[in-house]
């Protein structure tokens, strides 16, 4: 009877609906979902298609997104900006989205970009007022979408913003233009029916008890595609990883300032933020293995990852205001920028002994054995301008009393300065870990040969020794594989421990049974010292590479970092009490390692390619040819709003763009969570 009366009361309401006016659709933050454009007004009209083309063109040639969102006003926040924020939030947006957020009929609209998008403050205001605001004012509704591809297509690849062509529109298109207002109230009539149709299914299927019910909070995300988790998964762990990497570095700063004692409880959140980061990319390791998971499963673990992320982010942000305080860095802004201008002299010092040694390296080993420092000169004298000119404009700064600004100047040149000293480190490092593994060649090599000579001797029957000969075959093959490639030279030594170490795994099970317990335990903790030198090389190397470029690497190759980095620890952490285990985590941790250098060259490639800031970037080599530094700072990730205001053009211009910070932005490199990166962008009213 119950369940008779909500239906007979909603059907009602379909009735009024019918005879009522068409609803005005203020909107709280929306949702997408698989589309780039929510239009709840029909603001768009037959141009719906028009738009996705342009947004599809914008995507193809400069890899920008952009989200476009037509709403009566903007509700449920406190103004247009945080409702384009937490929309933007709400659905992962990540580095390279933008959000377009129009309010037909308060007027309004709104920009939202990340703060590390790579257009400056001037440049994103010059598509509001060339590209948008014009067609808004004529409501062109279309054209300021239209407008908004093009602007930032031109931006982006170093073209002045033009205006669009401009159709003038209807002023108020939730009231029935362009068929809005009839597709509202069709709309919602089939959503009324479609609500009572569940309501009488719900109160039906609740006579069949609890067990019909899905698990508690399925409900929460079951709007939310899982394609769209997995993006909001993957932005949350770049951003997280980001704001660990960028906190590390700001407490390594304050460590050498004040000390271990005076910054422990910073150490702590640190350490318990990098714990909890560790947990999110091993979930998401598991849904990028080759293990399948079912839907739900996905779905668990990519909210489990976000939620994650926010745990970690929330640990640094506790402590985010205690440790402005510590550094003071606004009052000691003198004394850090001439410390910073030395430790910049000290690391510009270095720049020849390292291209030195770089080009040693490349005479005694294989270009693909290098290629992760192949750069790293271009790079460091990359940061090092950058730094140059942040310091100069700090100084310009603190000569005019606006220490406030100064101080986010100095911490970009900090940040880059420690950067360029990784990017040398990284030669040294390499270089040693592949003298190395050169050396352990020869001495692996001599193990198979002693293998072979034993494997040789064991008679063939029916039983375990069947696969020998096959085993003496393959084995001898790598053998005189490895030892042509020594005695050709350049080599690749890693290439070489991880060619023998895939002839050793055979060889050993082969012989297992002709060797004793304490045979089979020297070999396998031979091998594993092998493998291990392999692996934590390998690991090392793809930690230095996406360090010093995190500004173009996403989620993937990060993973495969976490992971590879976790399992070296737990080979370590088992090499005395079990090798062969030990040995297997070690092996897996070598691939990921690889794995995790291999895809973070690729997106450094597809960040450098085509048009916009990638061409600036000329390909892989990141260098940008201006000698400013900046795009060398884009790429390494430490540019951010702030730094990138004015840029050119009127206004004060410069590296702080006339003394004003956007509104809410994160100084660069601070301590702290992502969270507290605001996202840049303007609008008003049109």
């Amino acid at each position: 009877m119950r369940a008779r009366s909500l239906v007979g009361a909603v059907f009602l309401l379909a009735a009024l609906t019918l005879a009522a006016p068409t609803i005005a659709h203020a909107e709280s933050p929306v949702t997408f979902g698989s589309s780039h454009i929510v239009d709840t007004v029909g603001a768009l009209g037959d141009r719906n298609d028009e738009v996705v083309a342009a947004i599809d063109t914008l995507a193809a040639e400069t890899g920008t997104d952009l989200f476009v969102v037509y709403v009566d006003s903007f509700t449920g926040v406190s103004d247009r900006q945080e409702w384009a924020d937490q929309t933007a939030d709400k659905n992962g947006l990540g580095t390279n989205d933008v959000l377009l957020a129009v309010a037909t009929k308060s007027r309004q609209y709104q920009l939202s970009a990340a703060p590390d998008f790579r257009l400056t403050d001037a440049q994103l205001s010059a598509v509001e007022s060339v590209a948008i605001e014009p067609p808004l004012r004529q409501s062109d509704w279309a054209g300021a979408a239209l407008g908004a591809a093009s602007g930032l297509t031109e931006s982006l690849q170093g073209q002045p913003v033009t205006t669009p062509q401009i159709i003038p529109g209807d002023a108020t298109p939730s009231s029935g233009g362009g068929g809005g207002g009839n597709v509202l109230t069709i709309g919602l009539i089939v959503a009324v029916i479609l609500v009572a149709g569940i309501l009488f299914f719900v109160l039906r299927s609740k006579k069949r008890g609890a067990a019909s019910r899905g698990p508690a909070g399925a409900g929460t995300t079951a709007v939310v595609p899982t394609a769209q988790l997995k993006q909001q998964a993957g932005s949350a762990l770049v951003q997280t990883d980001d704001a660990v990497k960028t906190s590390g570095q700001e407490l390594g700063f304050a460590i050498a300032q004040y000390g271990d004692d005076a910054t422990a409880a910073f150490q702590d959140a640190l350490t318990a933020a990098t714990a909890t980061l560790r947990q999110a990319f091993t979930l998401q390791q598991k849904l990028d293995d080759s293990v399948p998971d079912t839907e739900q499963q996905q779905r668990d673990w990519y909210a489990e990852i976000a939620a994650l992320c926010a745990q970690a982010n929330a640990v640094l942000d506790e402590q985010a205001a205690d440790f402005d305080a510590l550094r003071q860095l606004e009052k000691n802004a003198p004394a850090a920028a001439a410390a910073t201008a030395s430790a910049a002299t000290a690391a510009d010092a270095r720049l020849a002994n390292a291209e030195a040694r770089l080009s040693d390296l490349a005479s005694r080993y294989t270009a693909a054995s290098i290629a992760t420092v192949a750069d790293n000169p271009v790079q460091a004298r990359e940061r090092l301008a950058f730094a140059a000119n942040a310091l100069d404009e700090a100084n310009s700064r603190l000569a005019a009393g606006d220490t406030a600004s100064a101080a986010v100047g100095i911490r970009a040149a900090e940040e880059s300065v420690a950067q360029a000293r990784l990017l040398l480190d990284a030669i040294d490092r390499l270089g040693d870990d592949l003298q190395q593994a050169a050396s352990t060649v020869t001495a692996a090599l001599a193990d198979l040969e002693t293998d072979l000579v034993t494997a040789r001797s064991v008679p063939v029957t029916d039983g375990a020794s069947a696969s020998l000969p096959g085993v003496i075959a393959q084995t001898e093959q790598t053998v005189a594989t490895a030892t042509a490639r020594l005695e050709a030279g350049p080599i690749n030594p890693i290439e070489l421990v991880q060619l023998l170490d895939a002839a050793n795994t055979p060889m050993d099970a082969a012989l297992q049974g002709v060797r004793d317990a304490a045979a089979q335990l020297q070999r396998a903790q031979a091998a594993l010292s092998q493998t291990l030198l392999a692996a934590r090389s390998q690991v090392s190397a793809a930690e230095d590479f996406i360090t010093a470029r995190r500004g173009a690497v996403g989620a993937e190759a990060r993973t495969r970092l976490a992971e590879a980095g976790r399992l070296v620890v737990q080979a370590d952490s088992l090499a005395q009490s079990d090798p062969p285990t030990a040995l297997a985590a070690a092996q897996r941790a070598d691939s990921l390692a690889a794995d995790a250098i291999r895809l973070a060259q690729n997106d450094v490639n597809g960040f450098g390619a085509g048009g916009g800031l990638g061409g600036l970037l000329g390909g892989a080599s990141g260098s940008s040819g201006s000698g400013s530094g900046t795009m060398g700072a884009v790429l390494g990730g430490i540019l951010i709003s702030s730094l990138l205001n004015g840029g050119g053009g009127g206004g004060g211009g410069g590296m702080f763009g006339g003394g004003s910070r956007s509104s809410g932005s994160r100084s660069a490199g601070s301590f702290g969570g992502s969270g507290t990166r605001s996202r840049r962008g303007g609008g008003g009213r049109f």
